[in-house]
């Protein structure tokens, strides 16, 4: 089987374009699943790394539910209220319209699978600070 660079349905970390979310702090994420890599329109992937520190700042997302599947490295993760820190393995469940934070807590990056259904796109006006 030959493997190509990039093609409709699969697609490398390292050929996506990273970039610094909105309400996040020494974040990058690469979108792997999205209307712009294959065409998704209901759900979205991403891949995201996170500093000692950083992560992302109390929001919610209004009508979006958000999958957290971590990778390496350990967080802090907090859902309406609820906090528990998570490592390689463990999977978090932001509710739509929960308020909620993620916060690298390891001294190594936290790398992560993030998932948005609907697709969250990054649009300011799906994503509400707390």
């Amino acid at each position: 089987m030959t493997e190509t660079k990039s093609s409709r349905y699969f697609v490398r970390a390292e050929d996506v374009t990273p970039y610094s979310p909105a309400n996040h702090a020494e974040t990058v994420n690469r979108r792997l699943i999205g209307a712009e890599t294959v065409g998704a329109k209901q759900v979205e992937m991403l891949l995201g790394t996170v500093s000692k520190g950083g992560g992302a700042l109390p929001h919610s997302h209004p009508g979006i539910e958000q999958v957290v599947y971590v990778l390496e490295g350990r967080a802090r993760a907090e859902i309406d209220g609820q906090v528990r820190d998570v490592g390689p393995g463990a999977t978090c469940f932001f509710p739509a319209d929960a308020p909620h934070s993620f916060t690298a807590i390891s001294t190594t990056p936290v790398k992560c699978l993030v998932i948005y259904a609907p697709p969250y796109q990054e649009s300011p006006d799906k994503g509400v600070a707390h």
